[in-house]
Order: C-alpha cells, then structure tokens, then sequence
C-alpha cells in the first residue's frame, strides 16, 4: 500500500429534514460528519455575509479505521459499524426526505484498478433505496 490511501468510503445520509443528534442515537455510532439545515457558517472572506447550511448531513467514513487499496474492506467495515441492513432504515429514510448513500474514493491514475463493489453490499443499499457512488481519480 502506499503512504496514500488509492481507496476510501464513507456512508451519509442527507436531507433538509435530517435531524443529526436522531441518527446518531439510531446508528449508536459517533458520526464524521453532522449538520443541521440552517446552522450558521463562517464566512471565511470576512466580508461579514451570513451564510448557513443548505441541508443536513450524517455520516461516517472508513479513511481512519480501514487500510486497504480496495474498496470492499472499506464498504464491509461500514456495513458492519452501522449493522446494515436494518428492516426500519427505509422507512425511516422515506420519512424525513432523506437520501443516504455510499461515496468511494477511488484512485485509479495507471486506469488498471477496477472498483471492488460486492455484489452483497450493491443488494443490501438497493434494498434500502440507498445508493453506491465511485468518485474515481485518473
């Protein structure tokens, strides 16, 4: 492996409903990532503008506890932390107007690697009306 990860994943779920503090007691798993629709951002150009969340986010990532090259460790270690499938995720996801999905990292700069989705993993997140993005880098 080399000293930089060439492939990473992380699980989030979005929405203007997205009540972070719920799905962190959901999940019991301490998020990455978690913001409410409408909390304050710093404007970073100190001209004072007021800007806030577009919409709430929660999520982890595999970056700090999985090393590995290939995806599927990364997706498996997600899947087992957030003890997926759960048979009230959907309708819970459904409730809210909420999206959740996979996003991988994936560097492929020689264009010889090919994404390691597993098959069990495609089937659990379209069972849950979730979806698997590949952010792929050439």
């Amino acid at each position: 492996m080399t000293s930089h990860a060439l492939a990473s994943a992380s699980f989030t779920i979005t929405g203007d409903r997205v009540t972070p503090d719920w799905w962190t007691q959901y999940f019991g798993v301490q998020p990455d990532v978690a913001v409410t629709k409408g909390e304050p951002l710093k404007d970073w150009t100190g001209q004072g503008r007021t800007f806030a969340r577009r919409t709430g986010v929660w999520g982890i990532d595999s970056e700090k506890a999985v090393r590995s090259d290939q995806l599927a460790p990364h997706l498996r270690y997600l899947v087992r932390v957030l003890e997926l499938p759960r048979s009230d995720l959907k309708a819970h996801i459904e409730s809210v107007g909420a999206k959740m999905r996979f996003f991988c990292y994936w560097v492929n700069e020689a264009g010889d690697r090919v994404p390691d989705v597993p098959d069990d993993i495609r089937t659990i997140m379209e069972s849950l009306g979730g979806t698997i993005e590949i952010d792929e880098y050439r």
